[in-house]
């Protein structure tokens, strides 16, 4: 398995442009989440209102697309060799 390791104890800039290139490539994500270590398909950034970065990904195996504060992120790893396409969930349309 190929990984990338990031140790971040950096800005945002620097996690804005490893998560952008996954985002890109459609390469996972793992990372630290405040302690818990978190596998993600990584499908955009945004700014919150109160002016917080958040990335949001689609978790693990499920179907839970999360949004994820970008100061709880550490120890990120862009998983290389394993690739995803994303699943734009259909909501259906109330007549």
């Amino acid at each position: 398995m190929v990984e990338l390791i990031f140790n971040l104890n950096t800005g945002d800039d620097m996690k804005s442009q490893i998560f952008l290139s996954a985002i890109r490539n459609r390469n996972n994500l793992r990372f630290l989440y405040g302690l818990k270590e978190t596998v993600i398909e990584p499908y955009y950034i945004s700014r919150e209102s109160s002016g917080k970065k958040v990335i949001y990904g689609k978790v693990g195996r499920t179907n839970e697309v999360r949004r994820f504060d970008y100061n709880q992120i550490t120890n990120i790893r862009v998983m290389k060799n394993m690739r995803f396409s994303p699943v734009i969930p259909i909501i259906p349309l109330a007549s």
